[in-house]
């Protein structure tokens, strides 16, 4: 508005030409159809009302969806970190997949709302490229519980040193022509040393878990393996009952209109966008103390 009013044009048009450039990527018919929907709100742990939202990115179109996914998160984060709420769930799979703000204070002041977060990503150093070194360290230093498989390099020297050190004994035997001698020392060693971490099987993995017990934190380690059972598996998924379909784009005559309506959807917001500047300029030429704004 500054620059509108000294008259600085080329100053504003630059303004301008650095705000269309990521907001033009972001005009895409279908992420136009899902943020303007109304079907449900997003305080998903509402007593009266609880939901299950599921949400996923495209890896292709990963920095534009990033965009309307982070604000959808945002703002369910302050809607369920709220006293008298339904326990509830965050889980987040490929976390660097996504910039999730605030996820560091939801982790932990989330726990006394009876709101847990599962964390998923490849490598710790994933998180760093994409959070930043301060942000990530924060996140990795506030979760209590960790689940590992096999990593390597740096993130499996954290977690080895996260695991912590336990008093191992040490026996050495030396021999010689005469006689035999026998020598026992104790030593602080890595519960589970990187090296194991570096070279876990698939199916094996390695842990941290805390617990509050009598006020203080107990912290037990484990090194366990995942068998499975398929004809349990089998017998759980026969139970499974189908997603019943929300929103049908079949019409009476069996003919799929799922990409007409999201194109009329698509053009009736850019014909809303036109009335509003159309009633803001209408406005502004109206208005005594305004009206200067706008040149002819």
């Amino acid at each position: 508005m500054d620059a509108w009013q000294s008259g600085a044009q080329d100053q504003l048009q630059g303004q301008i030409a650095s705000a269309k450039i990521p907001l033009s990527r972001m005009i895409s018919p279908q992420l136009y159809w899902v943020m303007t929907g109304d079907d449900f709100s997003l305080d998903i742990n509402n007593p009266k009302e609880p939901k299950i939202l599921c949400v996923g990115n495209n890896p292709d179109r990963q920095n534009i969806y990033s965009a309307a996914l982070g604000l959808y998160n945002s703002r369910i984060v302050k809607l369920i970190n709220k006293k008298g709420q339904l326990k509830s769930s965050v889980i987040i799979d490929e976390l660097p997949t996504i910039y999730f703000r605030g996820l560091d204070n939801l982790i932990a002041t989330a726990r006394s709302n009876k709101v847990a977060v599962c964390l998923g990503f490849q490598d710790f150093s994933q998180l760093i490229r994409d959070y930043g070194d301060k942000e990530a360290k924060v996140i990795q230093n506030t979760v209590g519980n960790i689940f590992s498989g096999q990593v390597v390099g740096e993130t499996a020297k954290s977690l080895s040193e996260r695991f912590g050190k336990v008093l191992q004994k040490r026996q050495s035997i030396s021999i010689n022509r005469n006689d035999t001698s026998t020598s026992i020392s104790t030593q602080l060693d890595s519960l589970i040393p990187a090296s194991k971490i570096s070279t876990l099987t698939q199916g094996m993995f390695v842990g941290a878990v805390s617990d509050n017990f009598d006020e203080r934190i107990e912290q037990k380690i484990f090194h366990a393996e995942i068998v499975v059972d398929n004809e349990k598996v089998a017998a759980e998924t026969k139970v499974y009952q189908e997603i019943p379909q929300i929103l049908s784009f079949v019409d009476e005559h069996g003919d799929d209109k799922m990409k007409q309506e999201i194109e009329t959807n698509y053009k009736q917001i850019k014909q809303d966008i036109v009335q509003v500047i159309k009633k803001e300029l209408e406005r502004i030429k109206n208005d005594p103390d305004l009206q200067h704004l706008v040149q002819e």
